[in-house]
């Protein structure tokens, strides 16, 4: 597989990532509207399709393991990611951003999670390849971040992290939001509006969120360049993901222990090969292939039962109401 961490590969999937992203703002965020469920679920399955069909290029000019490694890895980030979704929505409603504007804040945040995610996926491949008992302490963070995602998955997200905090201290803010504006002039002084503070809000939540994914991948393959193809096409497709599937978020009641398991079992995989390398070249690798299967039926059966849970128990899942403005609020300052 070192032929797909060549200079070639990178600048090939780099340009695409950064043509697909430019198209979504030109076609998608150019003007402020509603998004549909019928453009949803159009910009959904386009992405959906383009990661798929990438991994072909992966399997032909790679082979087969190659190919598992990637779409084991892109089943991981787009599944981490839909439980972000929930976050990304309590952000939404907490700032009580426009319905039409909303689409325009994922865009900005997916920008900056990739170029975040880009530089932590550097410096982890550089301590796997120098350190190796980097294996474990991945493996154990992923394991105690299983734990806590377990405990807690009851418990409402905090969309108030430090940076936020931070930014409304420094900076000062109004409490209105201006159309598209990110700053305006109030009594003389330039002041930044709420539409900043979520951007700040969503880039530094995702932040966190890498802490955890990006490391789930590195268990499922050493491949920087898989790590980052992976992140970039989940990634990608998260603004129409989260207009098609907002309503059905709080229905995936089960989501956070299926991901904790997943997360978990990638965990035991990493000190596995820790073992493997370090102590006892015996211990066999979990192989990927095996690591796809466990994934997939663990995500199957627990949306799944969610879905039965949130049929026969309505009253448990209320839905979370997003904001909506008239266009005429949304002039520009």
């Amino acid at each position: 597989m070192a032929e797909s961490s060549s200079l070639t590969w990178w600048a090939v999937t780099i340009g695409i990532v950064v043509v697909l992203l430019t198209l979504d703002f030109i076609i998608a965020a150019r003007k402020p509207h509603h998004v549909g469920m019928r453009e949803a679920t159009i910009w959904s399955v386009f992405y959906i399709v383009v990661a798929l069909v990438f991994g072909l290029f992966v399997i032909w000019f790679h082979g087969g393991q190659a190919g598992t490694e990637y779409y084991a890895g892109y089943i991981v980030e787009k599944s981490l990611s839909v439980d972000n979704l929930f976050v990304f929505l309590i952000i939404m409603t907490k700032f009580s951003v426009p319905d039409v504007l909303q689409q325009r804040v994922l865009l900005f945040g997916i920008a900056a999670a990739l170029v975040l995610r880009a530089i932590f996926i550097l410096i982890g491949a550089a301590a796997l390849s120098l350190f190796s008992f980097m294996f474990l302490v991945f493996g154990l963070f992923l394991i105690y971040t299983a734990v806590q995602l377990a405990r807690h998955r009851n418990e409402e997200p905090d969309a108030d992290n430090a940076l936020v905090r931070w930014v409304q201290k420094v900076l000062p803010t109004t409490d209105e939001y201006h159309g598209t504006a990110l700053t305006i002039k109030e009594n003389g002084k330039r002041v930044v509006t709420p539409l900043l503070i979520v951007f700040v809000a969503i880039a530094g939540t995702d932040v966190l969120f890498a802490l955890d994914s990006i490391p789930a991948v590195f268990g499922i393959t050493r491949d920087p360049f898989i790590v980052f193809a992976t992140n970039a096409f989940a990634l990608l497709g998260l603004r129409a993901l989260y207009f098609l599937i907002h309503g059905l978020l709080d229905k995936l009641v089960f989501l956070s222990i299926g991901l904790s398991i997943i997360l978990g079992f990638i965990g035991v995989k990493l000190i596995i090969t820790w073992i493997h390398e370090d102590i006892n070249a015996a211990v066999p690798h979990v192989p990927t292939g095996i690591s796809l299967s466990v994934i997939l039926g663990i995500l199957v059966i627990t949306t799944v039962a969610s879905l039965v849970y949130a049929k026969r128990h309505p009253e448990a899942t209320p839905d979370v109401e997003l904001s909506q403005v008239e266009g005429e609020a949304l002039r520009e300052d």
